[in-house]
């Protein structure tokens, strides 16, 4: 998903899919008459046909011509991406990777006819509180993975043991495992009332804690507004809100605005760079979902392409792309999206927002009333113009956004981009825990 720069510029997320079961469902539970039923495990083990037709498709790939693109001035190139599709075919091992994801606790259940995936890790300490996790686009469930077991065991990560989180890390509904969903409406503030849903009636926390970054943001947001009495406060990656996605140019990043004619050469630079960035996943995604859907959905390179454009262009801009996001973790991220047809209903969460807008729960202010704490970082393109931790704490308190919330907690980090919990994960964990120490 990507932050924008006025309260109506749109973000990402999914939608719906096909029907048809890729994953080996162990347990897989229905939750009815809100009663709570008993958690069996969750067992990730993609059938081998779906595997082979994988790798199939990969070897029969025709790779696109790309004169005079080595600097990816038209976008991704084919020499790029050609032997990261030669080596997905014929290298790559998933069920190496299969094995890593299923070290995590997980499980599968059915919330009002949505099947929502999670991995749940128990806290060790003497009084762990509940955490919620929520991701964003293009993003799965393992983005956060290096976080989790450092807040469900501080002690064995050098922290005190009184931090200690029960951490959740749902996937999305649309995304993952999470699928294939079977109403057409989903977006964020609706998934946030599946996934309080999770937490309070399945699980049975009578209070927990949220925290989300990207599309994850929106959701966590929306929990802090409508849930504020059920929940501790929530943390965030992006300063993103509810009513995001909507209004007259919904489909445009920018929100209309232009640099101002008298706008000093970096900021034009800067506002260049984040069009560049972010703008035209949200344009696609928010006026042509289902075409897109379409090739993406039957051709894996296609797919991949466009998914790593994202993760290289939304990564640190002063970093390693290739160090941070090794080959191996960019396509488990790529295999979970294939094997369980979820890019299109991943997309549809964007337009969802448009087709089915937020409206307010109350009038109170700020309107997300629970304590927030946040964690940016400066190797995000956003926001434009943005270079030290004092310009960047100043621009969350003058935008529109800022008076919505209720902080308790904002630290800014020179190290990450986008996808913070795997970029620079000893921030999230420091900065979690810190938001919650004195909320518990």
């Amino acid at each position: 998903m990507a932050p924008g720069t006025s309260q109506n510029s749109p973000r990402a997320a999914y939608g719906w899919t096909s029907p048809t079961d890729l994953v080996h469902l162990k347990g897989f539970i229905t939750m009815s008459d809100n009663k709570t039923k008993s958690l069996e495990p969750f067992t990730i083990n993609v059938p081998q046909d779906v595997l082979d037709d994988l790798r199939a498709r990969l070897r029969a790939t025709r790779f696109a011509p790309d004169l005079d693109n080595a600097d990816e001035f038209y976008g991704l190139s084919t020499a790029y991406i050609k032997p990261l599709v030669e080596y997905w075919a014929d290298g790559f091992d998933w069920r190496a990777a299969e094995t890593e994801l299923n070290t995590f606790h997980q499980h599968r259940i059915d919330i009002d006819g949505t099947p929502v995936h999670f991995l749940r890790e128990p806290g060790k300490g003497p009084a762990p509180i509940p955490i919620i996790l929520s991701h964003g686009w293009p993003w799965t469930f393992n983005d956060w993975s290096k976080i989790v077991r450092p807040l469900a065991d501080p002690a064995a990560y050098g922290g005190d043991p009184a931090d200690a989180f029960d951490v959740i890390v749902p996937s999305l509904p649309g995304f993952g495992f999470s699928t294939p969903v079977t109403k057409s409406d989903m977006n964020h503030w609706k998934i946030a009332d599946i996934f309080h849903t999770l937490m309070t009636e399945v699980l049975g926390y009578e209070k927990y804690a949220a925290a989300g970054a990207d599309y994850g943001s929106l959701i966590s947001t929306q929990l802090g507004h409508k849930y504020a009495s059920e929940l501790y406060g929530i943390h965030l990656g992006q300063e993103l809100i509810p009513p995001l996605l909507q209004g007259e140019r919904y489909w445009d990043t920018t929100g209309g605005q232009s640099a101002p004619e008298d706008a000093p050469q970096q900021l034009r630079d800067d506002l260049d760079l984040f069009i560049h960035t972010y703008v035209s996943h949200v344009t696609v995604h928010m006026l042509d979902a289902q075409t897109l859907t379409l090739g993406l959905n039957d051709s894996p390179i296609g797919m991949l392409a466009w998914l790593l454009q994202r993760w290289k262009k939304w990564s640190d801009k002063n970093g390693n792309f290739e160090e941070v996001f090794p080959r191996d973790h960019i396509l488990t991220a790529a295999t979970i999206y294939w094997v369980n047809q979820a890019i299109g209903s991943s997309i549809r969460s964007y337009l969802n927002a448009k087709r089915y807008p937020w409206q307010p729960e109350h009038d109170r202010q700020p309107q997300i009333e629970t304590p927030t704490g946040f964690t940016f970082l400066l190797g995000d393109v956003f926001p434009p113009g943005v270079r030290t931790p004092e310009e960047r704490i100043a621009a969350f308190k003058n935008s529109p956004m800022g008076a919505w919330f209720n902080p308790v907690n904002i630290k800014v980090h020179q190290k990450g981009g986008h996808f913070g919990p795997w970029e620079n994960p000893e921030a999230f964990i420091t900065d979690i825990r810190d938001t919650f120490r004195a909320l518990r």
